[in-house]
């Protein structure tokens, strides 16, 4: 069973974690072993624990304890930091939190071949560099029938605190790691579809496109879209329709529309 600790100390370092240090300290990039992300929510949390990630300590409202984190702390022996809520507002964030965090070891990112081997539809980020933005991405990648997400070096991080709320966890669901060479994956037997609004674009409609036994959704950052190497690097330039005088959509609905489409049933 959890070992409980009531705060009386705001300055304690075990509260660094969740007070003080930021996604970047948290990241850990020199060490990246010692790595660390926060998780919130209990449905968040359990999610994490049921992928396997490792619990470091909680930090939670007292009243959660014996309520909707009665299940979780039951499957963890680690520090569980408590107090009012009222006390726990003067800690930066937590009132943003649905009264439990945890903070958690990041674990060891597996290879591109590994993540692949028996994928048939991935999504592949390209820069896209808001949090929000990866957050949503995977909750569509996880809904809407993609097996993994390979993301480019100056991605945002999966493990941001804010993008891991707004997938609801599901970035502890669907595998994913970082890609440094989308060429890689014609290496791998995948056909690549670029997301770009180009004269040359196929309809998102295509049937050409669900034929694929093995297909990558390539989507581009926020402002500029795909990079025209990465453009001219692909099987595909794929667009979704529009109408009303509307040229484009956020990356992250995008997204949604392309994985409905051209997801595994």
């Amino acid at each position: 069973m959890a070992n409980l600790i009531e705060i009386t100390d705001f300055q304690a370092p075990e509260l660094d974690i969740y007070a003080r240090l930021t996604e970047g300290q948290l990241l850990n990039r020199e060490y990246p072993e010692d790595g660390l992300f926060i998780a919130e929510s209990p449905k968040v949390i359990e999610r994490a624990l049921d992928a396997g990630y490792i619990p470091v300590s909680f930090l939670m409202e007292r009243r959660h304890v014996e309520t909707q984190a009665k299940g979780i702390l039951e499957r963890c022996d680690v520090p569980v930091y408590t107090a009012e809520f009222d006390v726990l507002t003067q800690l930066t964030g937590f009132q943003l939190t649905r009264g439990m965090l945890c903070a958690m070891r990041r674990p060891a990112l597996p290879t591109v071949e590994v993540v692949c081997a028996t994928a048939k539809r991935i999504a592949v980020l390209e820069n896209v560099m808001n949090p929000t933005n990866v957050g949503a991405i995977f909750r569509s990648a996880a809904a809407l029938g993609m097996d993994a997400v390979l993301l480019t070096p100056a991605c945002s991080n999966p493990l941001y605190r804010r993008a891991i709320r707004v997938s609801m966890g599901t970035v502890f669901q669907v595998p994913w790691t970082y890609l440094q060479d989308i060429g890689q994956l014609h290496e791998l037997g995948f056909k690549c579809a670029a997301m770009a609004l180009k004269e040359d674009s196929v309809s998102i409609k295509d049937p050409a496109l669900n034929a694929e036994e093995k297909l990558a959704v390539i989507l581009g950052t926020e402002g500029d879209g795909l990079a025209d190497s990465t453009i001219e690097g692909c099987d595909y330039t794929v667009m979704i329709p529009m109408s009303h005088g509307v040229d484009s959509l956020n990356v992250a609905a995008a997204s949604a529309v392309a994985f409905w489409q051209l997801g595994n049933p």
